[in-house]
C-alpha cells in the first residue's frame, strides 16, 4: 500500500526544488544604469549577485553597493561583453554598443607652430606636459562620485563635440575628444561633479589653462583652455563650485571651455553623461 504522506512530501520536495531551480537561473546577474550605451559612452552598472564582473580581461572594482564603472571609446565595434563569475561558473554577458556617424570639424586661423610645432625645446615641452597630464589621469581613488548625476561645468554655445574628425588650418589631424562650450573670457567654470583635483596647470602648450579632477574608480574630467584656474592640487570640490573661467589659452582661436572625460586611458564623451 502506497504511503499517501510519504508520497505528497516527495512531490512537494521535488517542486520546491524545481521552482528554486527555475528562480536561480532567472535571476538577473547585473543591472546597467547607462541609458543606450554607444561610442563614447561611461557605462555604469550594478552587480547583483556576489562574484565578480570582469570586461577585456581585467576585474572591474566594486563599490561597497556593487556599483561599477568602465568605459568604451570612439573606435569601439561590437558588443562591450561581460564575464560575471560567480560560484566558480562564468557567464557571458553582452551590451549592445550603438555605432555613431562623426561629422567633420573645420578649424582655421591657428598660429603655423601650434598646428606643427617643429622646434626641438616646444617638442620637448609638449613632451614633458603630456607626461604631466598622462599621470594626473592615471590616479585611482574609490570615490564614487562618477554615481553623480553630471552638470555642464559652463554655459555656452557649444561650438565642437566629440568624435569629429578635426581639419586644422586645412590639415587633417585626430578627432577631437571633448565638448567645447564657447563664452566670452572669465564666464565662470565649475565642478560637473564632486571629485578632487589631480592637475592644476596654469599654461601648457597645446590645452593653456588646464584642471583635471579625479570622480573615482578610473574616471576623471580635464578643463582646457582657461582664462584663469582657481583651484590647487590636492584640493576637494563639490558639484557647481568654481573652479577657473573661460579662456582662450593654448591652441585656440577664441574663448571656449574644452570638457573632456576619461576611463583610465579610454577618451570618454562628455555631453553623453548631460543627455543621460
Amino acid at each position: 500500500m502506497i504511503n499517501t504522506n510519504s508520497w505528497f512530501k516527495v512531490v512537494i520536495l521535488t517542486l520546491l526544488c524545481t521552482l528554486s531551480a527555475i528562480s536561480s537561473a532567472k535571476q538577473p546577474l547585473v543591472q546597467i544604469f547607462t541609458k543606450e550605451p554607444q561610442q563614447g559612452s561611461m557605462i555604469v552598472g550594478r552587480m547583483l549577485i556576489d562574484g565578480q564582473v570582469i570586461f577585456q580581461g581585467k576585474p572591474l572594482v566594486l563599490t561597497e553597493t556593487g556599483e561599477f564603472v568602465f568605459g568604451v571609446g570612439r573606435e569601439f565595434e561590437g558588443d562591450a561583453v561581460l564575464t560575471i563569475v560567480s560560484n566558480s561558473e562564468k557567464t557571458k554577458y553582452p551590451i549592445t554598443i550603438k555605432q555613431r556617424k562623426w561629422n567633420i570639424e573645420r578649424v582655421d586661423g591657428l598660429p603655423k607652430e601650434k598646428v606643427n610645432p617643429r622646434s626641438k625645446e616646444t617638442l620637448t615641452r609638449i613632451k614633458k606636459e603630456a607626461q604631466r597630464v598622462a599621470s594626473a589621469r592615471t590616479v585611482w581613488s574609490e570615490q564614487n562620485s562618477f554615481l553623480m548625476a553630471f552638470i555642464l561645468p559652463a554655459n555656452g554655445r557649444i561650438s565642437g563635440v566629440y568624435g569629429s574628425q578635426r581639419i586644422l588650418n586645412g590639415e587633417p589631424k585626430r578627432p577631437h575628444f571633448g565638448l567645447d562650450i564657447a563664452n566670452k573670457t572669465g564666464t565662470p567654470v565649475v565642478a560637473p561633479a564632486d571629485g578632487v583635483i589631480t592637475l592644476v596647470e596654469p599654461d601648457l602648450f597645446y590645452s593653456g589653462g588646464t584642471i583635471i579632477i579625479d570622480h573615482g574608480f578610473g574616471i576623471n574630467s580635464t578643463y582646457i583652455h582657461l582664462n584663469s584656474v582657481d583651484v590647487t592640487a590636492g584640493q576637494s570640490v563639490k558639484q557647481g563650485e568654481v573652479i577657473g573661467t573661460i579662456g582662450a589659452t593654448g591652441r585656440a582661436t577664441g574663448p571656449h571651455l574644452d570638457w573632456r572625460l576619461n576611463w583610465k586611458g579610454v577618451r570618454l564623451d562628455p555631453q553623453l553623461l548631460i543627455l543621460d
